[in-house]
């Protein structure tokens, strides 16, 4: 778990046949991404998969603003 509250990210994680649908939403700032992974990944994979996006997301935001 991160030590600052504002690094956590909410996962949910749904198994669609042989992927897994992933949800993650930042908590400091509500940036939500969706992605698709395969089923049988390691959850530490996904996690960094999730943060990845969502730092990508967030830098594009913030870019246009």
């Amino acid at each position: 778990m991160p030590s600052d509250p504002d690094d956590e990210i909410l996962l949910e994680m749904n198994r669609i046949r042989g992927a897994m649908e992933v949800r993650a939403v930042s908590a400091a700032d509500g940036l939500e991404v969706v992605f698709m992974a395969p089923a049988n990944a390691a959850q530490s994979d996904i996690e960094k998969l999730a943060r990845s996006k969502l730092d990508d997301k967030a830098a594009t935001r913030y870019a246009r603003a």
